[in-house]
Formats: structure tokens, C-alpha cells, sequence
């Protein structure tokens, strides 16, 4: 079963960036896709972003245009740089990859955007 460790959260004010960082411990070209979800308190876990192994993107509607999804082979790392950033995005940020069965998924890393 893929590991995945996320860093990179923080307090950033409004319209700052941040970028979070969550490496596998296997190889990220053995994996069909990596995603980075959220969830705020009371609500469920739902997509940000995600990067296919073949290089296609998706990207939540509220964080186009502000939000990229990038990965660095060599480091087994996949990032989800964010620009922007409004107070709407405070939440526990989680990547996750496909499982063997089901999903992996990292402990979260906690955002809060606040001035």
C-alpha cells in the first residue's frame, strides 16, 4: 500500500500563496493519478485537484486559475501550488492516490486563510 506524507500547510493572509507538498513512497509513475482533496468542519472531503500520470489536469472550479497541480518524479512528490488565497479556502487538505484496493490517502495538512 502506497504512503503519502502532505507539509506545506499554514496561516496565510488573504491573497497570499502557499504550496503543499505530499510524496509517495513509491514511485509517483506507478500511479495513475494523484489528487489533492479538502474538507472543512462539517462537510465532506471533496476534490481540488488532480494530476493523471499522463499529465491531464482537473481542477475544481472555485481554485482555476489560482490553484496548479505540478509533480517532480524525481522526488516522488506532487504539488499543489496556491496563489490567491481567500478565506473560503481554510480547510484540512489531503492527497490521495489509488490504493491497493481502494484509495490511499495522507494524514492532511491544515490550511487556514485568515487576516
Amino acid at each position: 500500500q502506497v504512503q503519502l506524507v502532505e507539509s506545506g500547510g499554514g496561516l496565510v493572509q488573504p491573497g497570499g500563496s502557499l504550496r503543499l507538498s505530499c510524496t509517495s513512497s513509491i514511485s509517483i509513475r506507478s500511479l495513475d493519478y494523484m489528487g489533492w482533496h479538502r474538507r472543512t468542519p462539517g462537510n465532506i472531503r471533496k476534490v481540488v485537484a488532480t494530476l493523471t500520470v499522463d499529465g491531464l489536469t482537473f481542477y475544481e472550479d472555485s481554485v482555476k486559475g489560482r490553484f496548479t497541480i505540478y509533480r517532480d518524479n524525481s522526488r516522488n512528490t506532487v504539488y499543489l501550488q496556491m496563489n490567491n488565497l481567500k478565506p473560503e479556502d481554510t480547510a484540512v487538505y489531503y492527497c490521495n492516490a489509488p490504493g491497493n484496493p481502494g484509495e490511499a490517502w495522507g494524514q492532511g495538512t491544515q490550511v487556514t486563510v485568515s487576516s
